[in-house]
């Protein structure tokens, strides 16, 4: 089953994986409005739906996303000034939701990329759990070229994944570079000649444990990896009481026991 958002953003659901494509191709993906809500709308649906175990995001044609199309977002003063809105108690405004939206479901999400990775798009990327690219896909923190700052969530994503020093001069220069040279920098997890067939392996390791252990894991990391000891200690024996409560737990260890593969049900909570 296919799902399209905004006519920018398809979801296809299939083998418990959820496929989510952004689909404006004659622009390179480029972010407008229509794409931004229609990539926060995906992840609305994903996370309702509990039997989906694993997202995998990709670009359709020639690249993953070549940033923010500041030449369609300019043109609508009043949408840019609410997209810098935040309400109510949200933390995040339209453009960072964009990204952290990926980051709060309770599965891992999986990026895709290819062609060309510039600025927002790069954003989305890093806020995802993991990221594949083709070597020679050309990347860069492109917002200074613009005469501005990442502001889509990358001050928390980028001080994740490099030194300080790293992060400024990638921001400060805009400079472009390749998905080698990403790898080595700990910017993208793998590289592959095909990357959604990574993608995909890594998706069915996944699904071979339990969904709520794995969506528990997720959240452990978030939420303990800039905190003290004391409280990563107490969210670790927090989580893991949710776990041992569950039926799947049980699944996975009697299965254990036996030498069998466990046959789980869908997560019983978001961790």
């Amino acid at each position: 089953m296919t799902t399209t958002f905004q006519n920018r953003v398809t979801l296809e659901k299939k083998n418990d994986i959820a496929y989510v494509t952004l689909n404006r191709a004659d622009k390179y993906n480029g972010l407008d409005f229509a794409m931004m809500e229609g990539l926060v709308e995906a992840a609305k649906a994903v996370r309702k739906d509990k039997s989906l175990r694993v997202v995998i995001m990709q670009g359709e044609g020639k690249a993953f996303c070549a940033g923010l199309d500041f030449g369609t977002v300019m043109k609508q003063p009043l949408k840019l000034l609410k997209g810098f809105t935040k309400y109510g108690v949200k933390k995040t405004n339209l453009f960072q939701e964009v990204c952290w939206c990926w980051r709060e479901l309770p599965i891992p999400v999986i990026t895709v990329l290819h062609g060309y990775c510039y600025g927002g798009g790069m954003q989305i990327a890093l806020a995802a759990d993991f990221r594949i690219s083709t070597p020679d896909c050309e990347m860069s923190i492109m917002e200074i070229k613009w005469g501005l700052i990442p502001d889509m969530t990358g001050s928390v994503t980028l001080r994740e994944l490099v030194p300080m020093d790293v992060a400024k001069e990638l921001t400060m220069t805009g400079r472009l570079f390749k998905g080698d040279e990403a790898k080595t920098l700990n910017l993208v997890t793998r590289v592959a000649d095909d990357p959604l067939a990574e993608a995909e392996q890594l998706a069915e390791a996944i699904k071979t444990r339990s969904p709520d252990g794995i969506s528990a894991a997720k959240s452990l990391f978030q939420q303990t990896w800039n905190v003290p000891e004391a409280q990563a200690f107490d969210t670790e024996s927090k989580l893991q009481f949710k776990l041992l409560r569950g039926k799947n737990y049980r699944r996975a260890l009697q299965a254990g026991q036996k030498k069998e593969a466990p046959q789980f049900s869908p997560r019983e909570r978001d961790y």
